[in-house]
């Protein structure tokens, strides 16, 4: 089973260990947080450097359907959009992923072969994460075997916020364990947590357990991605790094739905974590209508004109 980094190994010997660690972490400024975000969000890019972040959006993409009413059949369009998303202008980049259930895993891993788009699958019983340990590693090994490329699990955060950081970490390695050469992203909720020094807390404890990414949110929930939350989790990343050599990605997931909303959250990583992140196999948005804003926003930069309502498929 998979360690944590040698330099924290100390400090998660124990669940008292754990506790002293992570409570141990600096306090987070709040109003200092939400001002530097702000801050940055204001920040303007010129035109050409605009292009380059809208495909460097379209890139970063985790394109995503995560509905009870889905069908293979709406797995292979969304499949088929992320190999091809503007199907009249190839230059357009392919998005990173498609984010499907489980049981529908395999078709997505079949309709994107050979395209280089990665297929990641949601598990641990996404997204309240509520079922015993068994059924959530058996969740992981289903989408292993149908062939998915990333598992997006989900943190227990009742044990998280009850203060039992030992049991989330345990089944946190478990899982990573479960994930063989398939990276794996933590998924906090970050709406649940209530506050900052839970997010930096959990975002620290999701790191020591082996994560390749920490991922705000589920999508499912009135909170998700906001620019204050990536901003502490990018910082984490950065910080982790700095102590460890060890890189982590960061995927913003929920409620990014424009490109100015993407290129706010792509500032914040060139300016926090550095451009090294700048890269999708560091840094993911967890989206289902975003692409169709960033595909409207290129061609009015290459045409200088706005597409009509049918330009863009729907999912």
């Amino acid at each position: 089973m998979p360690t944590t980094a040698p330099a924290f190994a100390d400090a998660t010997a124990s669940d008292s260990a754990l506790r002293r660690f992570l409570h141990g972490l600096p306090g987070v400024d709040a109003v200092g947080l939400e001002a530097r975000a702000a801050s940055l969000g204001t920040r303007s890019i010129k035109t050409t450097a605009k292009a380059y972040a809208i495909d460097l959006a379209i890139s970063m993409i985790d394109l995503t359907t995560l509905e009870g009413a889905d069908t293979p059949g709406k797995v292979r369009a969304l499949a088929a959009k992320a190999v091809h998303p503007d199907p009249t202008d190839r230059t357009s980049p392919r998005t990173a992923a498609v984010c499907v259930y489980p049981d529908v895993a395999a078709t997505a891993v079949a309709a994107l072969a050979g395209s280089g788009v990665k297929v990641a699958s949601v598990a641990t019983a996404f997204p309240a994460g509520r079922a015993a340990l068994d059924v959530k590693l058996a969740d992981v090994r289903d989408a292993v075997a149908a062939g998915a490329d990333e598992i997006d699990m989900v943190i227990d955060r009742g044990a998280f916020l009850s203060g039992r950081y030992l049991k989330v970490y345990e089944e946190i390695l478990a899982v990573k364990a479960e994930c063989g050469s398939a990276r794996l992203k933590v998924i906090f909720e970050t709406g649940e947590l209530s506050t900052y020094d839970n997010i930096r807390r959990a975002s620290w404890l999701g790191m020591l357990a082996g994560a390749d990414f920490i991922k705000t949110s589920t999508g499912k929930v009135g909170v998700n991605a906001t620019p204050a939350n990536t901003l502490l989790m990018l910082e984490a990343v950065r910080d982790f790094r700095a102590q460890t050599g060890v890189q982590i990605g960061v995927k913003p997931a929920g409620g990014i739905r424009t490109s100015k909303d993407a290129v706010k959250f792509l500032v914040l990583v060139n300016e926090t974590a550095g451009e090294d992140w700048l890269d999708n196999h560091w840094f993911r948005f967890g989206a289902s209508s975003l692409l169709n804003d960033l595909l409207m926003q290129r061609q009015k930069l290459s045409t200088g004109r706005y597409s009509g309502p049918d330009y863009v498929t729907v999912d």
